[in-house]
């Protein structure tokens, strides 16, 4: 008995050692995952609240030249080229604009996969490419009328609420920005890919870095860009220097969170 009781003393004792010692190691800030790049996410807001460009230092560090490809290679069905459908004319794209194929993207949650049906309304008239393996396996899928099983590349938890319809509204549609760089904000810069592949974070970090740029709600002068009362109405909107309206995306934790 007495010897259980000096052994229980004894581990009692390195361990309340060990506890000090750590206590003693010199601290790392805590690195959160889902912010990467904060310090450079930090300096772009502050440039914005100065009036300067904080929107293009945000572009510039989330639409990299060099892909990031964070994600995995995800093996779909068929290698499908984005570079030859939405690559530029001079590197032998077609330069189709996105939401030709992702038709819901502009009024749905979801962004929307192309029936089999929406394909084959061009390929049945390309003669030139119809003894290539991926299109005669797209035929193969239209002969046996089944669905082609895409597989998911951008994928987000449940708990998370994103609407395609309030980003491609607001930047497209009000802002007049370029479909391909707008889409690229998220998913990369796609036109130079084959099989789409994860480039971005994706996460809560992410999408707050963006929430809290001033973006112009007025041009300058003061003239309204579209309707957006609605998008800023959580908002309170600042005037730069030039007198250009800016606000700031929403952060209540409702609107992404169910």
């Amino acid at each position: 008995m007495h010897s259980f009781l000096r052994l229980s003393f004894l581990l009692l004792g390195f361990f309340v050692a060990g506890i000090s010692c750590a206590a003693d190691a010199p601290q790392s800030d805590p690195v959160d995952p889902g912010v990467e790049g904060s310090a450079i996410d930090k300096a772009a807001k502050e440039k914005s609240d100065s009036g300067g460009s904080a929107f293009s230092d945000w572009l510039s560090k989330y639409w990299a030249a060099d892909p990031d490809n964070i994600g995995p290679a995800v093996k779909q069905p068929i290698e499908f080229p984005h570079f030859r459908h939405a690559g530029d004319h001079d590197k032998g794209g077609m330069e189709i604009n996105c939401m030709y194929c992702h038709t819901y993207a502009r009024r749905s949650l979801v962004a929307g996969i192309p029936p089999v049906q929406k394909c084959i309304g061009c390929h049945q008239s390309i003669d030139s490419v119809r003894d290539k393996p991926r299109i005669k396996k797209l035929f193969a899928y239209w002969d046996a009328k089944k669905a082609i099983p895409w597989k998911k590349v951008h994928d987000l938890p449940d708990f998370v609420r994103f609407s395609h319809e309030r980003h491609i509204q607001r930047f497209v549609f009000q802002l007049n920005r370029p479909v391909q760089e707008v889409c690229g904000y998220c998913h990369g810069n796609v036109k130079t890919m084959t099989v789409a592949r994860r480039q971005k974070l994706l996460s809560m970090g992410f999408c707050v870095t963006c929430h809290e740029i001033n973006h112009p709600v007025t041009a300058k002068g003061g003239t309204p860009i579209g309707n957006q009362a609605y998008w800023y109405s959580m908002r309170k909107p600042v005037i730069d220097a030039s007198g250009i309206l800016k606000a700031q995306g929403p952060n209540d934790c409702s609107v992404c969170h169910k």
